[in-house]
């Protein structure tokens, strides 16, 4: 037999100076997997290695201490020891371990509850671990079983479908405005990371033209390479204005870069197409007063924050949802998982009655005299029935353990009345 545990830490119970110490670049995983396989008591491993969690999921022998295991892990693979490493670490056995590993592969134990990274990080660690050979049995029927549960979650919950970050939700409201974003020209006013990061959301849903301008031009020159984008003078970046539909601002500037008058005169060469801009800078790079002008669409850091706090409720409400799927989920595994457990003990059964019948029927076949095909195939018809008969009782009670409860007592019992040899 065996049992599945999962052990690890992540954002919600270590530092990331922790963390670090733990996490395996992607080059030294196969590694790892072929050490970890090869410790005493390992069936089956794979490692999820990110930069917000490190685990380890496996399957064990009965008798295996899952402590050695990771002792074992932490000195060949880290800096750290068990000792050091024990108060932050989670060690999670059974139905825990399956309830967590659905959570994490749905999303519900990321630091943004709903994003969907880590579905494809799983993805990418079950697929090293198969190529690996390290996952084959339990542990590769649970991993399997985690995709279609994230696959449930998002198709019947709401739970990845709207922006909980700052930079997303910038995003979002442009695409209201704007619809499809393909034609949209944008333009990076400052180099911060979260215009940066608004500029990536905006590239990933369509927008192709983005120019950026920054008081230092090497920091500029960095940010247009990735994006394949337009350098602008920052002395003259308002001439460019009138050509962009978007507008993110990011610059340390203590007073407002654009103010009423420059946005007037924006508008009246566009013929008052609509614009959006979006404020991220503290303080502000744009005078609030520039959202009283027709077709400008104006959004400050607070403007974000409230969008965000207002999805994050949706999300909650979709993570209560979410987690009554992994509960249905979990009892569904539970229960074929204890199926699996009682058909060896089945099949042994079948056999060894099937054993007793034709020893039994060849035995005294010679006191039958000669029978013909009909009569032959009655004796089987009739022997067989029998062997049936007596085996229907200790398999449906078999197939009712396995499926509702814990089948290790009338395992042992029907193992001891019938004499079956206990397999591995």
């Amino acid at each position: 037999m065996s049992r599945i545990a999962i052990c690890g830490l992540s954002h919600r119970t270590a530092p990331v100076e922790v963390r670090e110490k733990l996490a395996l670049p992607p080059t030294a995983i196969p590694a790892a997997l072929t050490e970890l396989n090869h410790q005493a008591g390992v069936r089956e491993s794979l490692i999820l290695s990110t930069c917000n969690r490190v685990e380890l999921a496996l399957s064990l022998e009965d008798s295996a201490s899952l402590n050695d295991a990771l002792s074992h892990f932490l000195e060949s693979q880290s800096s750290i020891s068990l000792a050091v490493a024990d108060p932050y670490l989670y060690k999670l056995e059974g139905r825990d371990a399956v309830r967590h590993l659905f959570r994490v592969a749905s999303s519900l134990d990321s630091m943004v509850v709903g994003e969907p990274q880590i579905l494809g990080q799983l993805k990418d660690a079950y697929s090293l671990a198969k190529q690996m050979g390290t996952v084959s049995g339990h542990l590769d029927q649970l991993v399997t079983r985690a995709f279609h549960v994230a696959k449930r979650v998002r198709s019947e919950t709401e739970i990845g479908e709207s922006a909980v970050s700052v930079s997303y939700a910038a995003v979002e409201l442009a695409r209201e405005i704007f619809g499809n974003l393909s034609d949209s020209k944008v333009m990076l006013i400052g180099a911060g990371k979260m215009s940066e990061l608004a500029a990536r959301h905006l590239r990933n849903t369509g927008a192709k033209q983005i120019y950026v301008t920054n008081r230092t031009y090497d920091r500029a020159v960095d940010l247009a390479k990735l994006f394949d984008g337009w350098i602008i003078d920052f002395a003259n970046f308002k001439q460019t204005l009138p050509s962009v539909d978007i507008i993110i601002t990011s610059t340390g500037s203590r007073e407002p870069i654009l103010n009423v008058e420059d946005m007037k005169k924006v508008m009246k060469a566009r013929r008052n197409k609509p614009v959006f801009i979006v404020d991220i800078a503290v303080p502000r790079n744009v005078e609030p007063e520039v959202n009283t002008i027709d077709n400008v669409f104006l959004y400050d850091i607070d403007d974000l924050q409230k969008v965000v706090e207002r999805n994050l409720r949706g999300r909650a409400e979709a993570a209560e949802h979410a987690a009554r799927i992994i509960e249905e989920e979990v009892h569904w595994l539970e229960s074929r998982m204890r199926e699996r457990e009682v058909a060896p003990a089945i099949v042994s059964l079948q056999g060894k009655l099937e054993e007793i019948r034709a020893a039994e029927l060849e035995r005294h076949r010679g006191k039958f005299g000669p029978l013909n095909a009909t009569q032959e195939e009655a004796l089987e018809v009739l022997t067989r029935g029998i062997i049936n008969k007596i085996a229907h009782g200790a398999i449906a009670e078999l197939r009712r353990q396995g499926a509702q409860g814990d089948p290790t007592a009338v395992l042992e019992t029907i193992r001891s009345v019938f004499r079956l040899e206990t397999k591995e």
